[in-house]
């Protein structure tokens, strides 16, 4: 039996991509409003200019003043032109910061909506296999984190880190070009042991960071899959070991929380102490200049301003830098979820499944092979064939492979040989989104969605109008009981739909099929959780619905699915009897004995 290779198991989200890794996979969303961000980097040019000048005016205004200090018209020899520079210089910093912001405001918000667009839509075109496999709670924070993070990211780097190291270089220069060039090297190797510490501390303490990252994640999955699972809780009254559990994610988050702090006090200690020596050279060197009359005193004032307008900002630059690689970090896990093989692809310019001329198509299992994982085989040479407009049943044991037809139909999975076909072609062939349009399910476990019922039946064809909602609910049997609702069609029903009873949601799963109106019909175990009374209305509308419609029904109760014109026994992943419910009868083999059991279970059930 020829087997094809298997794709890979999903890629660890959590692996590290590299920080350039990253910042390259978020430039092409910002360069998409590149004139913005031009317009946006000339603002900050522009803003930083101007406050670099300040201190350069309010040199001259001390100067000026120092001519002759002691007379009391110095004030009015003074040029009002360098008073108005110096306002002007003062209004201009912050009015080209401001249309900076402005303009880049689009740039930042359209690229983290873009970013977590294309993320939602990448986890719905994964497998479904990734989905199995995933912790809701633990992705959802991973998303929310990384798109806050974007934001964080372009504020620190572009408007704080490249502004700083703009003004570092500025101030430099007129150091060096004006003045003594100890100035110039006491700054530059101030700024040099100032950034190889902060980098060198960072970066060991962006493991500790990625630790908390992943501590908060598994926390957070844990009370979300409890809060979810809250009736399991209650029924076996583990509401204790649930808070302990979450407990214990929360105690390693804090040793994590508290690691990170302490080394961040460090950090701190280290960056404050290169500074303080920084400032207290260059002080001692122009008050030193000032002695020996090599400086004035508005030289003196400059190079202070200038020193406390480079250490300001630098002694910020160190969070700034720590804020960066927390943002790096925080996105990482969210590329990486881009970065998740999708498994099942369309090939490239797949047409659409054709169906002009099938109102009810045929549908074909040719020798299928499929298994979830290598090891562990599903099905084995499933050969069958559903006449347009005829229903096949499949019955079998739990495990048989039942509910496995059903999902290779919708090509959740692709199959490891053979061929599943539509109207004559392969589903392989054809998009998944029309392959889907055209098959409706009415799965045995109903999960809406915490909306109304109108919202949840409406879903089968969004933009349905009230009318083809309420009609669709007369169906399935659910209007009357709808209607007695205090809020009716707009009556909410709760996570997952826990407000509605099992049978309630069954109607609804209906409905919204009806609604949708698909050529080729899924039952899977479809009124499993109605009650008698209501199992044989919904059996003979379903009827009614499949007369129309090529149908698989997917049953345990054989007595639903004796007027099938095929009947599948499976049994290990393999057809082992098929024909119509009297010649399975005839044939006294494993569908016979299935059929006697339950005839018996239910002269028990009603003798009881």
């Amino acid at each position: 039996m020829r087997r094809d290779s298997r794709p890979s198991s999903p890629a660890n989200p959590s692996a590290v991509r590299g920080d350039w890794s990253t910042v390259k996979t978020l430039l092409p969303y910002l360069w998409a409003y590149k004139w913005r961000v031009l317009l946006a980097l000339s603002f900050l040019v522009g803003a930083k200019l101007a406050n670099v000048g300040v201190p350069l005016v309010l040199k001259e205004l001390v100067d000026r003043l120092t001519i002759n200090p002691l007379s009391p018209t110095s004030l009015m020899v003074l040029p009002l032109s360098v008073l108005i520079a110096y306002g002007a210089l003062r209004l201009s910093t912050t009015l080209f910061t401001e249309m900076r912001e402005f303009v880049f405001a689009k740039v930042t918000q359209r690229a983290v909506r873009t970013i977590a667009l294309k993320v939602f839509r990448h986890l719905h075109a994964l497998s479904l296999r990734f989905h199995l496999n995933r912790q809701t709670g633990g992705m959802t924070r991973d998303i929310e984190r990384g798109t806050r993070a974007i934001s964080s990211l372009v504020s620190f780097a572009l408007f704080s880190i490249v502004p700083t190291l703009l003004e570092i270089s500025l101030v430099l220069t007129y150091l060096f070009v004006k003045y003594d060039k100890w100035f110039a090297i006491i700054t530059i190797l101030a700024l040099v042991a100032y950034i190889i510490f902060t980098i060198a501390v960072t970066e060991w303490r962006t493991n500790f960071r990625r630790t908390m990252n992943e501590l908060d994640s598994k926390a957070s999955t844990k009370a979300i899959d409890s809060l979810l699972n809250y009736e399991t809780v209650k029924y076996f009254g583990n509401e204790e070991y649930e808070a302990q559990r979450y407990d214990h994610g929360l105690q390693s988050y804090e040793k994590a929380a508290v690691k990170s702090q302490t080394t961040l006090s460090l950090l701190n200690a280290g960056q404050s102490l290169i500074i303080a020596t920084a400032v207290t050279l260059i002080l001692w060197r122009a008050a030193q200049g000032v002695i020996d009359q090599t400086m004035s005193l508005g030289d003196l004032v400059l190079v202070n301003a200038f020193m406390i307008q480079l250490y300001i900002p630098l002694n910020f630059l160190g969070v700034l830098y720590r804020e960066i690689k927390q943002s790096l970090a925080d996105m990482e896990k969210l590329f990486s979820l881009m970065d998740q093989n999708r498994e099942i692809a369309d090939k490239e310019n797949a047409p659409a499944l054709q169906l002009q001329g099938h109102v009810s198509p045929e549908v074909v299992f040719q020798t299928v092979n499929f298994s979830y994982e290598e090891k562990r085989q599903i099905l084995f040479d499933v050969d069958f064939k559903i006449a347009a407009g005829t229903t096949t049943a499949v019955v079998g044991h739990s495990g048989s492979g039942k509910s496995t037809l059903s999902r290779l139909l919708f090509r959740f999975y692709d199959i490891q040989s053979g061929a599943i076909q539509i109207a004559g072609q392969n589903i392989l062939d054809v998009t998944q989104h029309s392959l889907r349009q055209a098959i409706g399910i009415v799965p045995q476990d109903t999960v809406l969605f915490n909306d109304t019922i109108a919202y949840n039946i409406a879903y089968g064809k969004p933009g349905a109008t009230q009318d083809e909602v309420i009609a669709v609910a007369k169906a399935a049997y659910i209007h009357d009981f709808i209607e007695t609702l205090p809020d009716g069609y707009d009556t909410m029903v709760g996570e997952r739909g826990l407000k509605l009873s099992g049978g309630e949601k069954q109607r609804v799963a209906i409905a919204r099929t009806l609604l949708k109106n698909p050529v080729i019909m899924v039952f899977d175990e479809a009124t499993s959780a109605l009650d008698s009374k209501s199992e044989q209305m919904i059996q003979a509308q379903l009827k009614q619905i499949a007369k129309s419609r090529t149908s698989l029904v997917i049953a345990h109760r054989l007595s639903t699915i004796v007027d099938a014109q095929q009947i599948l026994v499976m049994d290990k992943g393999r057809i082992i009897e098929r024909g119509t419910h009297i010649e399975l009868l005839a044939l006294a083999g494993a569908y016979a004995q299935m059929w006697e059991r339950q005839q018996h279970t239910n002269v028990v059930a009603q003798e009881e």
